[in-house]
């Protein structure tokens, strides 16, 4: 709970007046015992009517007081509560934002969505039960017991039996608590993590037909969350079952020694007085019971802080040094020194040994069977990875020498998987450079071959693109995608087999207005297509991780087996 404590110490003015209208309705809630016994055993055997008025008004501006003190203790703790739910899901978010691809894959993105909503939320709800019961329970209970001893200490000697039993039943259940409720966190971020990849490989389930067992699938891992919140529920819901006996046997013992010693040792109890030191005991079992239920509570909102405060205290791997440096004079320079590079837990290298250099007006393309490393080499060129060996540089500085804003404005970078965000094509295409102007957008999209299709949409470049680019087609994704690394004009262009979904036609005329565009910049390619690279200036083919030949197109048909088999293959399907 310290990423917890830690905001709230931003809030001492609230917790200030919370502290206050707690005591307000202290005073309130404990005043009325010692009225009613005036009420009873004065005024009314009396008839002291003037004196029922009196104490009754008394009272009812003690029930006005302490409602008032209420209200208020509740609304500043949700202001609280939220506020600091609010600025830890901030900061959970703001950390996310700088995770390179490591964190990215040690939490997983389902854990990281559901530590920022759900984890956070536990908290915040516990936190605004806790402001209203934290502070007013200890101080009811310890005035009560001195109220409760003051008015009958042999009838307050209930409590001696009262209490530990209650604290007993609080240790058993936390005890049971506090590992099902880490079970359950782990069980949530199970259920989005199927949930997710569900309904983003909904069109592939619906295609070969596997809903069914997708379903079955799905209720299996609900059935075990179901399970095992069922285990939690009923150890916590069993608390007031309990407590509730406990209080009705306090009550009843209660009545029965005030009868016991009025009969055998000649105490004179009034009614007030039983009936005002019932008050005072209820009280402090319900302060009690008002604890017990906070720290059942608290097994799964600590559980649910602790998964915060896991990603708040995680350190990026990819951090920008105290002093960084950048080059000037240079621009688009691209160099891999003898690079190497590992994934976190693997046993053989992803890349090894590479280096090549790449200059501006130089187009260098990456080609080789899948999971050969090829889209890792261009992870490294904006540091979405560190190597593991060697240097990568840009414009002659060591990429980890570069702040990471600075470095990744040099590059245009089209990932493997065209990524669109809900808004409209506009928005979309001037996430490349905010202060991208209409006519450049347009230029980006025309580039790109993706103008024909925008206009011809209703409207035009305000149309919506939904989460994900799910409204438009694969092609028309990798399109929008292009325009948008196009229209920052970098230095560096990096295309991760960007073209895949393009049919040859428009390959070719996206190919042919991207030299005009690129003639000053660097550009590298990973493609599959021979013909996408057919006129590169030097094709680098990657075999397990390896460089087994580098050249133009000509010159490895000559010299690389890997390379002609390649050129064979797509030679005779296109032959087919």
């Amino acid at each position: 709970m310290k990423c917890v404590l830690k905001e709230l110490a931003s809030y001492k003015k609230e917790l200030f007046f919370i502290i206050l209208t707690v005591i307000g309705t202290t005073m309130a809630t404990l005043g009325l015992p010692s009225m009613l016994i005036r009420l009873i055993d004065i005024a009314i055997p009396n008839k002291d009517l003037a004196m029922v008025f009196r104490v009754g008004g008394f009272m009812i501006a003690l029930v006005i007081f302490g409602l008032w003190c209420g209200i208020t203790t509740s609304r500043l703790s949700a202001t609280v509560s939220m506020g600091v739910g609010r600025n830890l899901r901030s900061k959970v978010f703001r950390k996310v934002q700088y995770f390179s691809q490591t964190e990215i894959d040690r939490f997983t993105a389902s854990s990281l969505i559901t530590r920022t909503n759900n984890d956070i939320t536990q908290v915040q709800t516990f936190l605004n039960q806790c402001l209203r019961i934290a502070f007013q329970a200890p101080i009811m209970c310890i005035c009560g017991v001195i109220l409760a001893i003051s008015s009958s200490p042999q009838l307050s000697g209930v409590l001696v039996i009262s209490i530990p039993i209650m604290c007993v039943v609080l240790v058993i259940i936390a005890k049971i608590a506090i590992p099902l409720s880490t079970k359950i966190q782990g069980k949530i971020d199970r259920i989005n993590l199927v949930m997710r990849e569900k309904l983003t490989g909904v069109r592939v389930i619906r295609a070969f037909g596997t809903v069914d067992f997708e379903s079955k699938k799905f209720e299996e891992i609900n059935k075990d969350y179901k399970k095992t919140n069922m285990k939690l529920q009923r150890t916590t819901n069993s608390v007031m079952p309990v407590l509730t006996i406990v209080l009705s046997f306090t009550a009843a013992m209660v009545m029965l020694m005030a009868a016991n010693q009025s009969v055998n040792k000649g105490y004179d109890y009034t009614i007030g007085e039983i009936m005002a030191i019932i008050q005072y005991i209820m009280q402090i079992m319900m302060a009690v019971i008002m604890l017990t239920l906070v720290f059942v509570q608290l097994p799964r909102a600590n559980t649910s802080a602790q998964r915060a405060l896991e990603v708040l205290e995680t350190e990026p791997v990819i951090q920008n040094k105290k002093e960084t440096k950048d080059n000037t004079e240079k621009k688009g320079y691209l160099t891999f020194k003898n690079v190497s590079f590992t994934y976190p837990g693997a046993d053989v290298p992803a890349i090894k040994n590479l280096s090549f250099e790449a200059k501006p007006g130089e187009t260098t393309a990456i080609i080789g069977g899948t999971g050969m490393g090829k889209s890792t080499i261009v992870n490294l060129i904006p540091r979405l990875y560190d190597v593991t060996e060697g240097q990568v540089l840009v414009d002659d500085v060591d990429v980890r020498d570069y702040d990471t804003g600075v470095l990744r404005n040099k590059i245009g970078f089209v990932p493997q998987k065209a990524v669109l965000f809900a808004g409209t094509i506009d928005s979309n295409i001037a996430f490349g450079d905010k202060n991208a102007d209409e006519d450049r957008i347009e230029e980006a999209v025309k580039i790109a071959q993706s103008y024909d299709f925008v206009m011809k949409k209703d409207e035009g470049f305000n149309s919506p693109i939904s989460q994900g680019g799910t409204n438009v087609s694969g092609g028309q994704r990798q399109r929008l995608a292009i325009a948008r690394a196009i229209v920052r004009k970098p230095e560096i262009y990096v295309f991760d087999d960007s073209f895949s979904a393009l049919d040859f036609k428009t390959d070719k005329a996206l190919r042919q207005a991207l030299s005009a565009e690129t003639g000053d910049a660097t550009v590298v390619i990973v493609a599959q297509r021979i013909s996408t690279i057919i006129d590169a200036d030097r094709i680098i083919v990657v075999e397990k991780g390896e460089v087994v030949g580098m050249g133009t197109h000509k010159e490895l048909v000559e010299t690389c087996d890997v390379y002609k088999e390649i050129v064979d293959s797509q030679m005779s399907k296109e032959g087919e």
